[in-house]
């Protein structure tokens, strides 16, 4: 066996948590540091398509999977396994953290995630601080009225993980839904023909979070009490923004907003409680006005691996809301919005789909069925041309530049 080896054993979960920033598909507990006193190699390392393999024999217990007894481990490090962006942004954040004036002196302290402290997290009483100083109060305050669920968090309070993809998405957007001008200005960008926004909510904010639609389309499970609640256990859109075109028709976009995610093999189809999720969703996949080009699709089951998963709730909700009218509504689509810098998100995880493009997001275009029902920008893209002095808007960009540094970045 060589002197030192580290092997990377991805965790397989049945239900991802995007509030787990990869976590759970590969943790630092589930790096084993083998030197070669602790293990001893029945094989020597076998090179193979997707990754490497190697099996043998610990002197001491470890996590892995576990074949006859407890010692005796066949360990794989599977391809893309760990998100690369995911751990270069970790110690940005860090850094960003124990530099910036946004932070209290309490806040500079390790936070415990997972039962674990990390620089890149902050304490949890100190969580708030996770969001840009001037919307705070607002938006705490916004996801408490609407009953809004923080991924992760604790105490109302959202997650106190620096890489938190919610957070990230409430410091870009949630400065716009009072600034109705600069929201038109940034979207006009991805939806030429748009007049002016409208807002959804009775609050007059022009950007919801977590929308979950006026009813229960997609017949997801509700809970004893009755409710659903926005940000958990039901299909959620990260945010929504409606507005009207040139010519008068009205439309909502459901936001689909990625950050450090990235995603492994996992096939989603079974939950954890053994309900098969195909049999949630198999009604609106056999309709005939289903959104996907279903000639195109091997199978049904292609869509249980994440972020296809996903995906396709978020492009059934906005199916079924355009046939309710929702709102007024007359076009309901998806925008799905990502940082170019994540190259770790375009790796294709369904197998059966990886023919037909180079990323997720050239499988999913070829996959909804009308073109405009769907649509990716960049963060870098969206964000980088907008007038930030005319709209007001240059406290905000001070701040999101410095934290997200790789927005002042072009080159992908």
């Amino acid at each position: 066996a060589p002197a030192f080896m580290h092997v990377r054993v991805p965790v397989c979960v049945q239900n991802f948590s995007e509030a787990n920033h990869g976590e759970n598909i590969t943790r630092d507990s589930n790096t084993l540091q083998c030197n070669a006193k602790h293990f001893r190699s029945t094989h020597a390392p076998r090179q193979r398509r997707g990754g490497a393999r190697l099996e043998g024999t610990f002197n001491s217990p470890a996590v892995a999977w576990c074949y006859g007894v407890s010692r005796h481990f066949l360990v794989t490090h599977t391809r893309a396994s760990m998100s690369t962006f995911l751990e270069n942004e970790k110690p940005r954040q860090a850094a960003f953290k124990s530099t910036s004036p946004y932070f209290s002196d309490a806040a500079r302290a390790d936070g415990v995630y997972k039962e674990k402290a990390y620089p890149f997290c902050l304490p949890r009483e100190c969580a708030e601080e996770n969001l840009f100083p001037d919307i705070r109060h607002s938006i705490t305050t916004y996801f408490g009225v609407k009953e809004i669920k923080w991924h992760d968090g604790q105490d109302r309070r959202p997650s106190n993980h620096l890489c938190d993809s919610q957070v990230c998405c409430a410091n870009f957007l949630f400065p716009f839904a009072d600034k109705p001008d600069a929201l038109t200005e940034l979207l006009r960008q991805v939806f030429p023909i748009i007049k002016q926004v409208l807002a959804m909510e009775t609050d007059g904010r022009y950007v919801s979070f977590e929308w979950i639609g006026e009813k229960n389309y997609l017949g997801e499970i509700i809970s004893r009490n009755g409710k659903r609640t926005r940000g958990a256990n039901f299909t959620s859109a990260d945010a929504a923004v409606m507005f009207t075109h040139t010519n008068g028709r009205r439309q909502i976009a459901l936001i689909e907003w990625k950050y450090t995610e990235s995603y492994g093999d996992t096939f989603l189809k079974v939950a954890k409680s053994g309900k098969d999720r195909t049999t949630i969703y198999a009604h609106l996949y056999n309709q005939d006005d289903c959104p996907l080009n279903k000639a195109l699709l091997p199978s049904f089951d292609d869509l249980f691996y994440e972020p296809f998963y996903q995906l396709m709730r978020q492009q059934f909700l906005a199916n079924e809301m355009e046939k309710a009218h929702e709102l007024g509504a007359d076009i309901v689509s998806v925008l799905h919005i990502a940082p170019a810098h994540n190259s770790d998100f375009r790796r294709i995880t369904s197998p059966a789909l990886r023919p037909f493009g180079e990323s997720v997001i050239d499988v999913w275009k070829k996959l909804v069925r009308t073109p405009d029902r769907f649509t990716s920008v960049s963060t870098e893209q969206l964000f980088s041309k907008l007038a930030i002095e005319r709209l007001g808007l240059t406290k905000w960009w001070e701040y999101v530049s410095t934290r997200y540094a790789w927005l002042n970045d072009r080159t992908p």
